[in-house]
């Protein structure tokens, strides 16, 4: 059961009136389905709209924000709860322990960091939570291109697609949040520098392999 989600995006300001659209209505509709909100404690941006707009609604907003970033990113009072911290380190680790899923909003440097230290985490088994991305008209078009790219190129594990979800209705992706049955993470099958069997690459090099020698 989905009862709190951690959600990444943006503080950005003078952004495009549909990104604030958005987040404005995830925030209404996790308060409709009573899911608590764990975000970073800004008060402006998408962070800022969202946790506003849930917070009208009735919903829990627990916001976790940086000492430095709390006059950067406006923390916000309205939170229920604002927790105070020292470091980054310790902003993620507590974003991530304190939701039951995640969900992606379009966002800058911190959003596109946070989502992939979430998906590694994943993919090494540090947690065991499902991960969404709301595509808002094409936002992370970039982003799935450049991880098939990286799976084109044998850097990423194509099982690594099982880990999230991504579709430009955030209804959707919650819904898949909140049903999304468990993974196994298989080493051989997840990890970059898992072997499995798979045919010769006719481009590549034919390696040898070293002669055994017999004393």
């Amino acid at each position: 059961m989905l009862r709190s989600l951690t959600v990444y995006c943006a503080s950005s300001i003078n952004l495009k009136p549909h990104f604030v659209d958005l987040a404005r209505r995830v925030g209404e509709i996790l308060a409709e389905r009573r899911i608590d909100l764990v975000y970073g404690g800004g008060g402006i941006g998408l962070m800022g709209a969202m946790a506003k707009a849930m917070h009208a609604r009735g919903g829990r907003v627990t916001g976790v924000i940086t000492r430095h970033l709390l006059d950067h990113e406006q923390g916000w009072d309205g939170c229920d709860e604002l927790l105070v911290v020292d470091t980054m380190r310790e902003r993620k680790r507590l974003l991530v322990e304190r939701g039951d899923a995640f969900l992606v909003l379009p966002g800058g440097l911190g959003t596109y960091e946070e989502f992939f230290e979430t998906l590694v985490g994943r993919q090494l088994r540090e947690h065991d939570k499902p991960i969404g991305i709301v595509n808002e008209r094409g936002y992370f078009d970039p982003l799935v291109a450049m991880i098939d790219h990286g799976i084109a190129e044998r850097f990423i594990k194509p099982a690594v697609r099982e880990l999230y979800r991504i579709d430009p209705d955030p209804i959707v992706v919650l819904d898949w949040l909140a049903t999304a049955p468990p993974v196994e993470i298989d080493p051989q099958r997840f990890l970059p520098m898992g072997r499995v069997e798979e045919p010769p690459d006719p481009d590549l090099p034919h390696e040898h392999a070293p002669e055994r020698v017999t004393p």
